[in-house]
Protein backbone atom coordinates (compact mmCIF):
# COMPACT_ATOMS: atom_id res chain seq x y z
CA UNK A 1 0.00 0.00 0.00
CA UNK A 2 2.90 2.34 0.80
CA UNK A 3 4.38 1.69 -2.64
CA UNK A 4 1.04 2.44 -4.30
CA UNK A 5 0.68 5.67 -2.29
CA UNK A 6 4.22 6.74 -3.16
CA UNK A 7 3.55 5.99 -6.84
CA UNK A 8 0.36 8.06 -6.79
CA UNK A 9 2.18 11.01 -5.19
CA UNK A 10 4.95 10.71 -7.78
CA UNK A 11 2.42 10.72 -10.64
CA UNK A 12 0.64 13.73 -9.07
CA UNK A 13 3.89 15.69 -8.81
CA UNK A 14 4.85 14.90 -12.41
CA UNK A 15 1.37 15.88 -13.64
CA UNK A 16 1.47 19.12 -11.66
CA UNK A 17 4.89 20.00 -13.07
CA UNK A 18 3.68 19.27 -16.58
CA UNK A 19 0.65 21.48 -16.00
CA UNK A 20 2.82 24.37 -14.77
CA UNK A 21 5.18 23.89 -17.69
CA UNK A 22 2.25 24.19 -20.07
CA UNK A 23 0.95 27.25 -18.24
CA UNK A 24 4.35 29.00 -18.28
CA UNK A 25 4.79 28.55 -22.04
CA UNK A 26 3.14 31.36 -23.99
CA UNK A 27 2.76 31.27 -27.76
CA UNK A 28 2.73 34.90 -28.81
CA UNK A 29 1.88 36.54 -32.12
CA UNK A 30 2.62 40.19 -32.80
CA UNK A 31 -1.09 41.07 -32.56
CA UNK A 32 -1.34 39.37 -29.17
CA UNK A 33 1.80 41.16 -28.02
CA UNK A 34 0.27 44.50 -29.05
CA UNK A 35 -2.90 43.64 -27.10
CA UNK A 36 -0.90 42.85 -23.93
CA UNK A 37 1.16 46.00 -24.52
CA UNK A 38 -1.87 48.30 -24.66
CA UNK A 39 -3.37 46.79 -21.50
CA UNK A 40 -0.31 46.26 -19.33
CA UNK A 41 2.51 48.63 -20.30
CA UNK A 42 3.43 50.64 -17.21
CA UNK A 43 4.78 53.67 -19.10
CA UNK A 44 1.48 53.98 -21.00
CA UNK A 45 -0.52 53.61 -17.80
CA UNK A 46 1.57 56.32 -16.11
CA UNK A 47 1.15 58.63 -19.12
CA UNK A 48 -2.60 58.05 -19.03
CA UNK A 49 -2.63 59.31 -15.45
CA UNK A 50 -1.10 62.55 -16.72
CA UNK A 51 -4.17 63.00 -18.94
CA UNK A 52 -6.41 62.50 -15.89
CA UNK A 53 -4.29 65.03 -14.00
CA UNK A 54 -4.73 67.58 -16.82
CA UNK A 55 -8.49 66.99 -16.81
CA UNK A 56 -8.50 67.64 -13.07
CA UNK A 57 -6.83 71.00 -13.77
CA UNK A 58 -9.72 71.82 -16.11
CA UNK A 59 -12.21 71.09 -13.31
CA UNK A 60 -10.36 73.56 -11.10
CA UNK A 61 -10.33 76.22 -13.84
CA UNK A 62 -14.12 76.07 -14.18
CA UNK A 63 -14.79 76.72 -10.49
CA UNK A 64 -15.78 80.16 -9.19
CA UNK A 65 -14.11 81.84 -6.24
CA UNK A 66 -15.69 81.13 -2.87
CA UNK A 67 -17.49 83.99 -1.07
CA UNK A 68 -15.88 85.30 2.12
CA UNK A 69 -17.82 85.62 5.37
CA UNK A 70 -16.56 87.93 8.15
CA UNK A 71 -18.07 88.31 11.62
CA UNK A 72 -16.96 90.27 14.69
CA UNK A 73 -18.62 90.21 18.13
CA UNK A 74 -18.05 92.11 21.36
CA UNK A 75 -15.92 89.75 23.41
CA UNK A 76 -16.35 91.22 26.95
CA UNK A 77 -18.51 94.05 28.18
CA UNK A 78 -16.74 95.56 31.20
CA UNK A 79 -19.86 97.46 32.20
CA UNK A 80 -22.12 94.42 32.44
CA UNK A 81 -19.20 92.07 33.04
CA UNK A 82 -20.56 89.60 30.52
CA UNK A 83 -19.04 87.89 27.48
CA UNK A 84 -20.26 87.80 23.85
CA UNK A 85 -23.39 89.89 24.30
CA UNK A 86 -25.42 90.48 21.13
CA UNK A 87 -28.41 92.46 22.44
CA UNK A 88 -29.00 95.99 21.16
CA UNK A 89 -28.86 97.40 24.70
CA UNK A 90 -25.56 95.89 25.83
CA UNK A 91 -23.93 94.10 22.88
CA UNK A 92 -22.19 94.84 19.60
CA UNK A 93 -21.49 92.78 16.48
CA UNK A 94 -20.71 93.35 12.83
CA UNK A 95 -20.59 91.05 9.78
CA UNK A 96 -20.03 91.08 6.04
CA UNK A 97 -20.22 88.81 3.00
CA UNK A 98 -17.90 89.50 0.08
CA UNK A 99 -17.43 87.97 -3.36
CA UNK A 100 -14.47 88.33 -5.73
CA UNK A 101 -15.36 88.87 -9.39
CA UNK A 102 -12.64 88.19 -11.93
CA UNK A 103 -12.54 90.66 -14.80
CA UNK A 104 -11.10 90.59 -18.34
CA UNK A 105 -12.40 87.05 -18.97
CA UNK A 106 -9.79 85.46 -16.70
CA UNK A 107 -11.99 82.44 -15.93
CA UNK A 108 -12.72 81.63 -19.57
CA UNK A 109 -9.08 82.14 -20.51
CA UNK A 110 -8.04 79.81 -17.70
CA UNK A 111 -10.53 77.18 -18.90
CA UNK A 112 -9.16 77.37 -22.47
CA UNK A 113 -5.62 77.07 -21.14
CA UNK A 114 -6.58 73.98 -19.13
CA UNK A 115 -8.31 72.46 -22.20
CA UNK A 116 -5.10 72.97 -24.16
CA UNK A 117 -3.21 71.28 -21.32
CA UNK A 118 -5.46 68.22 -21.73
CA UNK A 119 -4.75 68.13 -25.48
CA UNK A 120 -1.04 68.44 -24.76
CA UNK A 121 -1.15 65.49 -22.34
CA UNK A 122 -3.12 63.40 -24.86
CA UNK A 123 -0.66 64.08 -27.69
CA UNK A 124 2.26 63.27 -25.39
CA UNK A 125 0.52 59.96 -24.59
CA UNK A 126 0.11 59.16 -28.30
CA UNK A 127 3.73 60.06 -28.99
CA UNK A 128 4.84 57.71 -26.22
CA UNK A 129 2.52 55.05 -27.67
CA UNK A 130 4.11 55.55 -31.11
CA UNK A 131 7.63 55.21 -29.71
CA UNK A 132 6.93 52.18 -27.53
CA UNK A 133 4.96 50.40 -30.25
CA UNK A 134 7.93 50.71 -32.61
CA UNK A 135 10.15 49.32 -29.87
CA UNK A 136 7.69 46.45 -29.37
CA UNK A 137 7.54 45.49 -33.07
CA UNK A 138 11.30 45.85 -33.47
CA UNK A 139 12.00 43.71 -30.39
CA UNK A 140 9.45 41.09 -31.48
CA UNK A 141 11.06 40.56 -34.89
CA UNK A 142 14.58 40.74 -33.46
CA UNK A 143 13.69 37.96 -31.02
CA UNK A 144 11.84 35.96 -33.67
CA UNK A 145 14.72 35.92 -36.16
CA UNK A 146 17.26 35.31 -33.39
CA UNK A 147 15.25 32.20 -32.48
CA UNK A 148 15.34 31.12 -36.14
CA UNK A 149 19.12 31.51 -36.20
CA UNK A 150 19.42 29.49 -32.99
CA UNK A 151 17.49 26.68 -34.69
CA UNK A 152 20.09 26.67 -37.49
CA UNK A 153 22.85 26.35 -34.91
CA UNK A 154 21.01 23.54 -33.15
CA UNK A 155 20.56 21.62 -36.39
CA UNK A 156 24.26 22.02 -37.18
CA UNK A 157 25.22 21.01 -33.64
CA UNK A 158 23.10 17.87 -33.93
CA UNK A 159 24.56 16.97 -37.34
CA UNK A 160 28.12 17.73 -36.24
CA UNK A 161 27.61 15.67 -33.08
CA UNK A 162 26.54 12.67 -35.17
CA UNK A 163 29.52 13.17 -37.46
CA UNK A 164 31.85 13.33 -34.45
CA UNK A 165 30.51 10.01 -33.11
CA UNK A 166 31.11 8.39 -36.49
CA UNK A 167 34.66 9.81 -36.67
CA UNK A 168 35.46 8.70 -33.12
CA UNK A 169 34.49 5.19 -34.14
CA UNK A 170 36.59 5.41 -37.31
CA UNK A 171 39.52 6.77 -35.28
CA UNK A 172 39.42 3.73 -33.00
CA UNK A 173 39.49 1.55 -36.10
CA UNK A 174 42.45 3.49 -37.46
CA UNK A 175 40.61 4.66 -40.59
CA UNK A 176 40.91 8.46 -39.98
CA UNK A 177 43.56 10.77 -38.62
CA UNK A 178 43.30 12.25 -35.11
CA UNK A 179 43.66 15.78 -36.53
CA UNK A 180 40.37 15.35 -38.42
CA UNK A 181 38.57 14.45 -35.20
CA UNK A 182 40.11 17.48 -33.49
CA UNK A 183 38.86 19.73 -36.30
CA UNK A 184 35.31 18.39 -35.94
CA UNK A 185 35.48 18.84 -32.15
CA UNK A 186 36.69 22.41 -32.67
CA UNK A 187 33.79 23.08 -35.06
CA UNK A 188 31.31 21.67 -32.52
CA UNK A 189 32.81 23.79 -29.74
CA UNK A 190 32.60 26.96 -31.87
CA UNK A 191 29.00 26.24 -32.83
CA UNK A 192 28.00 25.80 -29.19
CA UNK A 193 29.82 28.97 -28.14
CA UNK A 194 28.19 31.04 -30.92
CA UNK A 195 24.79 29.57 -30.09
CA UNK A 196 25.27 30.48 -26.43
CA UNK A 197 25.98 34.09 -27.45
CA UNK A 198 22.79 34.17 -29.52
CA UNK A 199 20.83 32.62 -26.66
CA UNK A 200 22.04 35.38 -24.31
CA UNK A 201 20.94 38.00 -26.85
CA UNK A 202 17.59 36.26 -27.28
CA UNK A 203 16.99 36.22 -23.51
CA UNK A 204 17.65 39.98 -23.41
CA UNK A 205 15.10 40.47 -26.19
CA UNK A 206 12.57 38.30 -24.36
CA UNK A 207 13.15 40.36 -21.21
CA UNK A 208 12.46 43.61 -23.09
CA UNK A 209 9.37 42.06 -24.70
CA UNK A 210 8.00 40.94 -21.34
CA UNK A 211 8.57 44.40 -19.87
CA UNK A 212 6.80 46.05 -22.78
CA UNK A 213 3.85 43.65 -22.57
CA UNK A 214 3.69 43.43 -18.77
CA UNK A 215 4.22 39.65 -18.85
CA UNK A 216 5.47 37.48 -16.01
CA UNK A 217 9.26 37.17 -15.91
CA UNK A 218 9.04 33.37 -15.69
CA UNK A 219 6.92 32.97 -18.83
CA UNK A 220 8.56 30.97 -21.62
CA UNK A 221 7.84 32.70 -24.93
CA UNK A 222 7.37 31.06 -28.30
CA UNK A 223 7.01 33.77 -30.96
CA UNK A 224 4.82 33.12 -33.99
CA UNK A 225 5.22 35.46 -36.97
CA UNK A 226 2.39 36.17 -39.38
CA UNK A 227 3.78 35.05 -42.72
CA UNK A 228 1.43 37.42 -44.56
CA UNK A 229 3.29 40.32 -42.95
CA UNK A 230 6.40 39.33 -44.91
CA UNK A 231 4.50 39.78 -48.19
CA UNK A 232 3.25 43.36 -47.74
CA UNK A 233 3.00 45.86 -50.55
CA UNK A 234 6.43 46.70 -52.04
CA UNK A 235 7.78 49.95 -50.63
CA UNK A 236 8.77 51.35 -54.03
CA UNK A 237 5.04 51.39 -54.92
CA UNK A 238 4.40 53.90 -52.11
CA UNK A 239 5.18 57.52 -53.11
CA UNK A 240 7.59 59.37 -50.83
CA UNK A 241 5.27 62.40 -50.84
CA UNK A 242 2.46 60.27 -49.41
CA UNK A 243 4.69 59.18 -46.51
CA UNK A 244 5.74 62.77 -45.82
CA UNK A 245 2.14 64.03 -45.86
CA UNK A 246 1.12 61.21 -43.54
CA UNK A 247 3.88 62.17 -41.10
CA UNK A 248 2.89 65.84 -41.14
CA UNK A 249 -0.73 64.88 -40.48
CA UNK A 250 -0.30 62.10 -37.93
CA UNK A 251 2.96 62.56 -36.03
CA UNK A 252 2.07 63.10 -32.38
CA UNK A 253 5.36 64.84 -31.55
CA UNK A 254 4.61 67.51 -34.18
CA UNK A 255 1.12 67.90 -32.67
CA UNK A 256 2.75 68.28 -29.25
CA UNK A 257 4.94 71.08 -30.62
CA UNK A 258 1.99 72.88 -32.28
CA UNK A 259 -0.19 72.45 -29.20
CA UNK A 260 2.70 73.80 -27.12
CA UNK A 261 2.56 76.98 -29.24
CA UNK A 262 -1.21 77.24 -28.71
CA UNK A 263 -0.70 76.71 -24.97
CA UNK A 264 1.81 79.56 -24.77
CA UNK A 265 -0.42 81.86 -26.86
CA UNK A 266 -3.36 81.24 -24.55
CA UNK A 267 -1.11 81.64 -21.54
CA UNK A 268 -0.04 85.06 -22.86
CA UNK A 269 -3.68 86.13 -23.12
CA UNK A 270 -4.29 84.93 -19.57
CA UNK A 271 -1.22 86.71 -18.19
CA UNK A 272 -2.23 89.97 -19.87
CA UNK A 273 -5.69 89.59 -18.34
CA UNK A 274 -4.06 88.96 -14.94
CA UNK A 275 -2.63 92.50 -15.14
CA UNK A 276 -6.20 93.86 -14.90
CA UNK A 277 -7.34 94.06 -11.24
CA UNK A 278 -10.28 92.02 -9.99
CA UNK A 279 -13.19 93.53 -8.10
CA UNK A 280 -14.41 92.41 -4.70
CA UNK A 281 -17.94 93.42 -3.69
CA UNK A 282 -19.10 93.17 -0.07
CA UNK A 283 -22.37 93.55 1.85
CA UNK A 284 -21.89 94.48 5.52
CA UNK A 285 -24.00 95.01 8.67
CA UNK A 286 -23.02 96.75 11.90
CA UNK A 287 -25.23 96.86 15.01
CA UNK A 288 -24.10 100.14 16.60
CA UNK A 289 -20.48 100.86 15.80
CA UNK A 290 -21.35 102.91 12.74
CA UNK A 291 -23.63 105.72 11.75
CA UNK A 292 -26.46 105.23 11.67
CA UNK A 293 -26.95 102.38 14.08
CA UNK A 294 -28.00 99.09 12.51
CA UNK A 295 -25.80 100.14 9.63
CA UNK A 296 -25.94 98.25 6.29
CA UNK A 297 -23.34 98.98 3.65
CA UNK A 298 -22.16 98.05 0.17
CA UNK A 299 -18.39 97.86 -0.26
CA UNK A 300 -16.14 97.76 -3.30
CA UNK A 301 -12.47 96.75 -3.24
CA UNK A 302 -10.12 96.99 -6.24
CA UNK A 303 -6.29 97.14 -6.22
CA UNK A 304 -4.65 99.99 -8.11
CA UNK A 305 -2.18 98.70 -10.75
CA UNK A 306 0.54 101.23 -10.03
CA UNK A 307 3.52 98.88 -9.61
CA UNK A 308 2.55 95.27 -10.22
CA UNK A 309 1.05 94.70 -13.68
CA UNK A 310 2.20 91.06 -14.11
CA UNK A 311 5.12 92.20 -16.27
CA UNK A 312 7.32 89.20 -15.51
CA UNK A 313 4.73 86.53 -16.34
CA UNK A 314 3.76 88.33 -19.54
CA UNK A 315 7.42 88.40 -20.59
CA UNK A 316 7.81 84.68 -19.79
CA UNK A 317 4.73 83.87 -21.91
CA UNK A 318 6.14 85.87 -24.84
CA UNK A 319 9.43 83.98 -24.56
CA UNK A 320 7.45 80.72 -24.42
CA UNK A 321 5.78 81.58 -27.76
CA UNK A 322 9.16 82.26 -29.39
CA UNK A 323 10.56 78.99 -28.03
CA UNK A 324 7.47 77.07 -29.18
CA UNK A 325 7.83 78.44 -32.74
CA UNK A 326 11.47 77.32 -32.77
CA UNK A 327 10.47 73.88 -31.50
CA UNK A 328 7.89 73.51 -34.30
CA UNK A 329 10.54 74.28 -36.93
CA UNK A 330 12.90 71.81 -35.30
CA UNK A 331 10.23 69.07 -35.24
CA UNK A 332 9.31 69.69 -38.89
CA UNK A 333 12.96 69.44 -39.94
CA UNK A 334 13.46 66.32 -37.80
CA UNK A 335 10.31 64.77 -39.28
CA UNK A 336 11.41 65.35 -42.88
CA UNK A 337 14.87 63.93 -42.24
CA UNK A 338 13.53 60.87 -40.44
CA UNK A 339 11.01 60.07 -43.17
CA UNK A 340 13.59 60.54 -45.94
CA UNK A 341 16.22 58.43 -44.18
CA UNK A 342 13.79 55.65 -43.23
CA UNK A 343 12.39 55.53 -46.76
CA UNK A 344 15.84 55.20 -48.31
CA UNK A 345 16.85 52.51 -45.81
CA UNK A 346 13.64 50.56 -46.43
CA UNK A 347 14.14 50.72 -50.22
CA UNK A 348 17.72 49.48 -49.85
CA UNK A 349 16.66 46.56 -47.65
CA UNK A 350 13.80 45.67 -49.99
CA UNK A 351 16.13 45.60 -52.99
CA UNK A 352 18.68 43.46 -51.18
CA UNK A 353 15.97 41.06 -50.00
CA UNK A 354 14.49 40.80 -53.49
CA UNK A 355 17.89 39.74 -54.83
CA UNK A 356 18.14 36.77 -52.47
CA UNK A 357 17.14 33.27 -53.58
CA UNK A 358 13.82 32.44 -51.83
CA UNK A 359 14.64 28.73 -51.98
CA UNK A 360 18.01 29.17 -50.28
CA UNK A 361 17.01 27.97 -46.82
CA UNK A 362 14.05 25.74 -47.66
CA UNK A 363 15.78 22.38 -47.32
CA UNK A 364 18.55 22.49 -44.77
CA UNK A 365 18.38 18.79 -43.92
CA UNK A 366 18.76 17.77 -47.58
CA UNK A 367 21.79 20.02 -47.95
CA UNK A 368 23.45 18.75 -44.80
CA UNK A 369 22.73 15.10 -45.55
CA UNK A 370 24.10 15.63 -49.06
CA UNK A 371 27.27 17.19 -47.68
CA UNK A 372 27.72 14.34 -45.20
CA UNK A 373 27.04 11.74 -47.91
CA UNK A 374 29.61 13.27 -50.25
CA UNK A 375 32.08 13.61 -47.41
CA UNK A 376 31.68 9.96 -46.39
CA UNK A 377 32.09 8.92 -50.05
CA UNK A 378 35.38 10.89 -50.07
CA UNK A 379 34.05 13.14 -52.84
CA UNK A 380 35.06 16.19 -50.79
CA UNK A 381 37.77 16.66 -48.20
CA UNK A 382 37.20 17.52 -44.55
CA UNK A 383 38.40 21.07 -45.13
CA UNK A 384 35.97 21.51 -48.06
CA UNK A 385 33.19 20.03 -45.96
CA UNK A 386 33.88 22.39 -43.06
CA UNK A 387 34.12 25.37 -45.42
CA UNK A 388 30.76 24.54 -47.02
CA UNK A 389 29.27 23.94 -43.59
CA UNK A 390 30.46 27.32 -42.35
CA UNK A 391 29.39 29.08 -45.58
CA UNK A 392 25.86 27.75 -45.24
CA UNK A 393 25.67 28.81 -41.61
CA UNK A 394 26.94 32.33 -42.32
CA UNK A 395 24.59 32.80 -45.27
CA UNK A 396 21.62 31.58 -43.25
CA UNK A 397 22.47 33.98 -40.42
CA UNK A 398 22.87 36.85 -42.90
CA UNK A 399 19.51 35.98 -44.46
CA UNK A 400 17.80 36.07 -41.05
CA UNK A 401 19.51 39.38 -40.33
CA UNK A 402 18.32 40.76 -43.66
CA UNK A 403 14.78 39.58 -42.96
CA UNK A 404 14.85 41.29 -39.58
CA UNK A 405 16.22 44.54 -41.04
CA UNK A 406 13.52 44.47 -43.71
CA UNK A 407 10.73 44.13 -41.13
CA UNK A 408 12.43 46.64 -38.85
CA UNK A 409 12.61 49.17 -41.71
CA UNK A 410 8.88 48.74 -42.34
CA UNK A 411 8.13 49.20 -38.64
CA UNK A 412 10.29 52.32 -38.69
CA UNK A 413 8.28 53.73 -41.60
CA UNK A 414 5.14 53.27 -39.48
CA UNK A 415 6.98 55.00 -36.65
CA UNK A 416 8.23 58.03 -38.60
CA UNK A 417 4.90 58.55 -40.39
CA UNK A 418 2.81 58.06 -37.24
CA UNK A 419 0.48 55.72 -39.15
CA UNK A 420 -0.02 52.02 -39.87
CA UNK A 421 1.18 51.66 -43.44
CA UNK A 422 2.44 48.11 -42.87
CA UNK A 423 0.43 45.77 -40.63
Amino acid sequence: MKRIGTLLIFILVITTRATFAQTDTLSLTLRQAESFFLKNNYDLLASNYEIDRAKAEMITAKLFENPTLEYENLFYNHETRKFLQTSYANGQYAGSVSQLFKLAGKRNKNIKLAQTGVKLAEYEYFDLLRTLKFELVNTFYKAYFSAQSIKVYQEQINSTGQLLKAYDLQLKMGNVAAKDVIRIKSLLLNLRAEQAGLLNELEDNYKDLKLLCGLDAGASLVLIADQDAFQNEPIDKIPYGLLLDSARTNRADLKVAKTGLLYNERNLKLQKAMAIPDVEIALSYDLKDNYPEKYTGLGLKIPLPLFFRNQGEIKKAQIGIAAANTNIKKQETLLENEVFNSYKTALRNEKLYAETDPAFSTDFNTLISGLIKNFKARNISLIEFLDLYDAYKENTLQLNKLRFERMSARAELNYVTGSTIFK
